[in-house]
């Protein structure tokens, strides 16, 4: 065995996975055995193969994105059984990602984002997006955060 440096949140991902097959509860086992592949695969494309806890909750929020986009698209094609198991695994996961801002903090960064760059209509869109989602620092959805910078710039 390599001698790799493993996160908290990895841990705690292990030892939920080792529960849940242990409970044979086959959501929570597909869900945190596809979170603890894309770890492995993340850990493998750096050089020292350890993963910060910020690398390790970014694997998490793209596993938590893939599975509410796949149930979007189940839900368009009338497969709803396969959309609420896509959404019972994302849930699960949710569970391992810091509290998302509301709406109305979300607000407050764009408007201070807003104010420091001077922004003041629809062409600056991309400068405050970007650092708006510096600030959010993957504690809110890119999609709220663009509805919030287009609507104040509107």
């Amino acid at each position: 065995m390599t001698n790799v440096t493993v996160s908290p949140l990895q841990e705690r991902i292990n030892a939920d996975l080792r529960q849940a097959m242990l409970a044979r509860n086959d959501v929570a086992k597909l869900a945190l055995r596809a979170v603890k592949t894309a770890l492995t695969e993340a850990s493998k494309a750096g050089a020292d193969h350890a993963l910060s806890e910020e690398q390790v909750l970014a694997a998490i929020r793209r596993e938590v994105k893939r599975r509410r986009d796949a149930a979007t698209e189940y839900e368009k094609v009338g497969a709803t059984a396969k959309a609420e198991a896509e959404m019972a695994e994302a849930t699960i996961l949710e569970k391992y990602l810091p509290a998302e801002l509301s709406e109305a903090q979300v607000e407050e960064i764009v408007r201070a984002v807003i104010a420091e760059l001077g922004a003041t209509s629809m062409r600056d869109m991309g400068k405050v997006m970007a650092a708006a989602m510096t600030r959010v620092n993957g504690l809110a959805d890119g999609k709220v955060v663009n509805q919030v910078a287009r609507r104040l710039l509107a």
